[in-house]
């Protein structure tokens, strides 16, 4: 049993690498620090297309990612 948790743990770990690397970036350099004041007091636009499928995917993969660190945890126990 432990040893199907650490797989499955390691599997959503590059999962969650991935679909971090995927993402694309809101802000960039020097004009990313300048529009980010700009972007606080207007809001942000929803991102849109695959950009929106790779957020919601990223959180459903951290959230798998503790989920099974933590059965991890107390499988070595």
């Amino acid at each position: 049993m432990h040893a199907l948790v650490t797989a499955l743990l390691i599997i959503s770990c590059i999962s969650l690498i991935a679909l971090v690397l995927l993402q694309s970036g809101k802000s960039a350099g020097l004009s990313g620090a300048i529009s980010g004041g700009a972007e606080q007091l207007f809001g942000k636009q929803k991102a849109r297309g695959i950009d929106a499928v790779l957020h919601k995917a990223t959180i459903v993969s951290a959230v798998l990612f503790f989920i099974l660190a933590i059965a991890v945890s107390f499988l070595k126990i």
